[in-house]
């Protein structure tokens, strides 16, 4: 589930993280009340204005920008909510932006070049322990910086049976090239930010930049943060936190309805029983000179319901020229799930794309009788092979 900026610093805050305060706004005139109390409460003068979308690279897309003053704050809040953001992370029709955060200015007048350092905290898949990554190079994309000058990346694996060890706090300060109350408080930040990690269940927490002010204080000016979906039943307060306006509103449907979907890009649908023999699908799909619409696992109760239910979210997407339905029989019969293919046929009546059904497995060949005896246009196939050639000869 992934967090807004100030979703994710509220949560990072909890945990004793410095951050960049702010608040947030619906509107300008919100925007302009937050920007006063923000004024009462820190000090600040000037304030930066961060739409509050699912995307990196608001900066670009003209998404964060700074307000010197109240009659700035207003015209610019005016300017970014309900504008349509594009970044380099979004589709090419953007994100509409429906909320601001309104930042405190945490950057000192006369501090020209402030010390930025980019800091995250993920799973390395490939050895089974947290890593944090970091680098000097700090307000810059992080895909650049690794492509470019990759030895200023950094990376530190915490062992899980001890958690974040002092030493390697201090290690990653010191390749900072930190010294003094700014090395002190670095360790402090890090050690805060992992324990955020942890113990929140996230699968990402991308902190860019982390900033060094000039009197040697650490602060995370922006916050990119995931939280394991798996491990929300620990978290009861963060499903609230789930902003669905940002989420794939095919995605959300299919939940609503225990199905695991996945919107892509390609113009074959896919409806499969197991992530396993769905990525073998798509791979299937691509050989056979297509791409796969979807990814869409019906699980091991695959009946009339599930498939009808499958068949619409599929067919919500207009891209999609044909439907390979692709299952093995193991726990589920086939015989079973090509009644419920019929069933969802009848209830759904005409279904304008064609049809390709592979049963493989128990009862595949009660099941291949019942496809072909229909009467609907519907077709049928044992083999993978023999499926490959059917979305093949679809799409010709």
């Amino acid at each position: 589930m992934n967090l807004h900026e100030y979703q994710g610093k509220d949560i990072l805050a909890s945990f004793g993280v410095r951050i960049q305060r702010g608040i947030v706004a619906q509107n300008a005139h919100e925007a302009v009340a937050a920007a006063k109390q923000l004024t009462s409460e820190t000090g600040t003068s000037w304030h930066v204005l961060k739409a509050q979308v699912h995307a990196g690279g608001r900066g670009k897309g003209g998404g964060v920008k700074l307000a010197k003053n109240l009659t700035e704050v207003e015209k610019i809040a005016g300017e970014i909510i309900g504008m349509n953001l594009v970044t380099p992370q979004t589709s090419a029709e953007g994100k509409k932006v429906h909320q601001i955060l309104v930042a405190e200015d945490v950057y000192y007048p006369g501090d020209s070049e402030p010390n930025e350092y980019y800091m995250s905290v993920l799973l390395n898949r490939a050895t089974g322990k947290n890593m944090i990554m970091y680098s000097t190079e700090g307000g810059m994309d992080i895909e650049t910086v690794a492509e470019e000058t990759p030895h200023l990346i950094f990376h530190e694996e915490i062992d899980p049976s001890v958690g974040l060890m002092p030493f390697q706090a201090r290690r990653i300060a010191f390749n900072l090239g930190l010294s003094g109350a700014g090395f002190k408080d670095m360790t402090k930040f890090v050690h805060a930010l992992y324990t955020a990690y942890d113990k929140s269940d996230a699968s990402l927490f991308e902190i860019n930049p982390v900033l060094k002010t000039s009197d040697d204080k650490i602060l995370a000016v922006d916050a990119k943060v995931t939280i394991d979906d798996n491990a929300l039943f620990r978290h009861k307060d963060y499903t609230n936190l789930r902003d669905l306006r940002e989420e794939n509103p095919i995605e959300v449907e299919a939940k609503e309805v225990g199905l695991n979907y996945v919107d892509l890009d390609g113009n074959v649908g896919c409806m499969v029983n197991g992530a396993g023999l769905a990525m073998a699908t798509m791979d299937l799909i691509k050989q056979a000179g297509g791409e796969p619409a979807n990814f869409l696992d019906v699980g091991g109760t695959a009946d009339a319901a599930r498939v009808e239910a499958a068949f619409k979210l599929i067919l919500k997407d207009p891209a999609v020229k044909a439907i390979l339905i692709n299952i093995f029989g193991g726990i589920v019969r086939c015989d079973r799930v090509a009644q419920g293919v019929i069933d969802a046929y009848k209830n759904m009546g005409t279904i304008e794309v064609p049809i390709i059904v592979r049963l493989q497995g128990t009862n595949a060949d009660i099941a291949k009788e019942l496809i072909d005896n229909s009467g609907f246009d519907v077709m049928s196939a044992t083999e993978f092979q023999e499926a490959a050639d059917k979305v093949q000869q679809v799409l010709a």
